[in-house]
């Protein structure tokens, strides 16, 4: 079943109407391209998200704590080859948890952090190029690392990797990976 950006949009706002607008901490942008050697699965990927953190800091040790976000991100992805769907595009709905190790000391200017996630995805087609999805419906996880910089430690840069399928759940269930530079900024 092929789901419009009308129905994707609506599902969205479903999600969104529980969190209030005035708790968003921050955004995101990223970008990146799949670490596929099979160009028929070839893409690149743009995106954004906005962050809500969990103002948390569990498991103290030293200077470092387990904190996190909610992120609820959009992107559009682009095949070079349409593959055997035929399909070059499609738009990304996701609502992710993100776990941080992370300090808020300052070292030469800069807080490091590495994250690990597990967030649910809606995509607006079950196919991109040759990777068949089966269903519109996937889970995201990642690792990365990165740092957070400025007076505030309002900036941040990271590196993610990605990994999305559907967990099973569809027939095929090719997945994709990504590899992804994200720059953040915190109010």
């Amino acid at each position: 079943m092929k789901w419009s950006i009308r129905s994707l949009l609506a599902a969205l706002l479903v999600l969104l109407a529980p969190m209030s607008a005035h708790a968003v901490d921050g955004f995101a942008i990223e970008g990146g391209y799949t670490d596929e050697d099979n160009p028929n699965r070839d893409a690149w990927r743009g995106g954004g998200a906005l962050v809500w953190d969990w103002g948390v800091k569990w498991l103290p040790f030293h200077d470092w704590y387990l904190g996190g976000q909610w992120e609820l991100s959009a992107s559009y992805w682009d095949a070079r080859h349409g593959g055997k769907s035929g399909n070059t595009s499609l738009v990304d709905f996701g609502i992710t948890p993100v776990f941080r190790i992370q300090t808020d000391d300052s070292w030469l200017g800069m807080r490091p952090f590495l994250e690990g996630a597990i967030g649910a995805h809606l995509f607006s087609e079950t196919a991109l190029g040759s990777a068949g999805f089966g269903i519109n419906y996937s889970f995201g996880d990642s690792l990365g690392g990165g740092i957070r910089f400025g007076d505030r430690g309002q900036y941040e840069i990271n590196y993610r990797y990605q990994h999305l399928s559907n967990a099973g759940l569809g027939n095929p269930n090719n997945g994709i990976n990504f590899q992804l530079v994200r720059f953040g900024y915190r109010w």
